[in-house]
């Protein structure tokens, strides 16, 4: 092949000169060692070496392109249709927020409803007239022991402000037919009533006689619809009235 080294070939057998005269060998040898051909390879790293500075320059060339083409400013037209995107990725977030904020709003409308049907505006066992509570006692008491019940309950022996609340009243105290301690007193000062608030009498329902104060009589006790006055000591039954709370988130 055209470029590699050939081995060394004599051009004959050798010979020998012995006394002027020249004998040939009969067993030439010939040499089997065959030199490396740094000629034949040499000429191919030259090929190599320039596809290889190709290549890199290729790649170096791919990268500052797209280097350039990041850094190229978007058209108006991309970026108009960049922002419409993101107002409709906005806008579809707000109205999954909304959506969700309706629907707790609804959770919570049902559950007060649900809470309102539970409610109860007085405690168990008192009675509702006219934004207050009644609780009407099944033991006997004297009156001071009667207001003290109230006032353990967080509420007071009642007073009377107004003709429907004498009739309420009324209804109770004919149903159970009882005397029973209002929140009416002169102890303090005889002949000068006053409620357990403090408060002077203004509006009344005296019994045809009374108060006669027989017998030093300076609390008042309710008899059917009309009103007596009687020792404190006595032993009667009581009613209790505080206000009627309002249920939650009503």
């Amino acid at each position: 092949m055209a470029g590699e080294c050939e081995p060394k070939v004599p051009g004959g057998p050798e010979e020998d000169t012995f006394g002027g005269q020249r004998f040939a060998k009969k067993d030439p040898v010939v040499s089997t060692y065959r030199p490396k051909c740094l000629p034949g390879s040499w000429g191919r790293w030259p090929l190599l070496l320039l596809l290889s500075l190709s290549l890199a320059i290729c790649f170096l060339l791919l990268v500052t392109t797209l280097v350039q083409v990041s850094r190229i400013p978007k058209s108006p037209q991309v970026e108009a249709q960049d922002h419409q995107e993101n107002s409709s990725l906005v806008a579809a977030s707000q109205d999954q927020v909304l959506s969700g904020l309706e629907q707790i709003y609804q959770q919570l409308s049902q559950i007060n409803t649900s809470l309102a049907r539970l409610c109860r505006p007085c405690p168990w066992n008192w009675e509702p007239f006219q934004g207050n509570c009644y609780l009407f006692s099944r033991t006997l008491g004297t009156w001071e022991s009667s207001v003290s019940s109230c006032q353990d309950m967080g509420a007071h022996l009642v007073i009377i402000n107004s003709i429907e609340e004498q009739r309420f009243l009324r209804y109770w105290n004919i149903r159970r037919n009882q005397l029973t301690w209002i929140g009416l007193s002169d102890q303090k000062r005889e002949g000068s009533w006053r409620w357990v608030d403090h408060t002077p009498l203004q509006l009344s329902f005296w019994k045809e006689g009374e108060p006669n104060n027989s017998g030093d009589e300076d609390c008042v006790e309710l008899h059917e619809n009309t009103w007596n006055d009687n020792t404190c000591t006595a032993q009667n039954f009581w009613i209790c009235e505080q206000p009627l709370a309002p249920c939650p988130g009503l």
